[in-house]
This record gives C-alpha cells, sequence and structure tokens, in this order.
C-alpha cells in the first residue's frame, strides 16, 4: 500500500491552498470539526480497509494497492 498525492499539480495546489485558509480543515467539508482535519477521518477509514484503492474526498491523496 502507498499513499500519493494526487498527480495532477494544479489540483493539489489548490486543495493544499484551502488547506491553508482554513489552518489544515478540509476545504471541501464546511464543519471546523477534527473529523475534518487533513488528513480525514474519512480517508483514515477507507486506508484502514484492505480493500479500498481510490482518492480521498477532495482527491489530494490517492491510496494505492500496489507497493
Amino acid at each position: 500500500m502507498k499513499i500519493l498525492l494526487n498527480p495532477d499539480a494544479k489540483v493539489v495546489k489548490t486543495i493544499k491552498d484551502g488547506l491553508a485558509k482554513k489552518d489544515g480543515y478540509c476545504p471541501c467539508r464546511i464543519a471546523r470539526i477534527e473529523d475534518n482535519k487533513c488528513m480525514c477521518k474519512e480517508f483514515r477509514d477507507q486506508i484502514a480497509d484492505p480493500e479500498f484503492e481510490g482518492f480521498c474526498h477532495c482527491r489530494l491523496y490517492y491510496k494505492s494497492l500496489k507497493e
């Protein structure tokens, strides 16, 4: 398993700019709660699923099942 940044540099920049403006909270979520702090709980739960492969909600990170 590997966690990678989105290969699209424009997406990465947009999301990282949003994270900076929201003090590390997911720019795709309204609520500023601990579960929405990047890396969000939703993606941490997806990472824990051995069958999951794909992007996090905001598409900043990608979980690859390949080593």
